[in-house]
């Protein structure tokens, strides 16, 4: 019985060895719905938003929605317009946003990216001759 039981527990631990390595896993409450494809995590993280700061654009990881900023709107679309299409979002920078999970990302952009590169001015360290 003992053995039987060693058994067991050795072929769960393989198992769940082998289950690991297989790679990225995502716990999703919609899970018919695939992950874009520019989005495969090394590991397993809790996230909601992704952001690509090039573009002003996020993507809700929960709803399966990008948001974008339209006429001082943030707008929430399932596909991006077609004036996005030029964009590979697979080899665009992106910051995953570990912080923040609430529902209002616009107070969250204006408290954490509005004044980011925005400056017109031109910056030059020593002096012009």
């Amino acid at each position: 019985m003992k053995s039987r039981s060693y058994l067991l527990v050795l072929l769960m631990l393989t198992g769940g060895l082998t289950l690991q390595s297989c790679g990225p896993i995502v716990i999703s409450s919609k899970p018919e719905q695939p992950l874009p494809p520019w989005f495969y995590p090394n590991r397993v993280e809790v996230l909601r938003y992704v952001y690509f700061p090039d573009y002003m654009i996020y993507y809700d990881l929960s709803h399966r929605t990008y948001i974008y900023l339209e006429n001082n709107v943030w707008v929430r679309v399932k596909t991006l317009p077609p004036r996005f299409n030029t964009l590979n979002l697979n080899r665009s920078r992106f910051v995953r946003i570990k912080t923040y999970r609430g529902d209002d990302i616009g107070s969250y952009h204006s408290e954490n990216y509005t004044t980011r590169n925005r400056s017109n001015t031109r910056s030059t360290s020593g002096r012009r001759n």
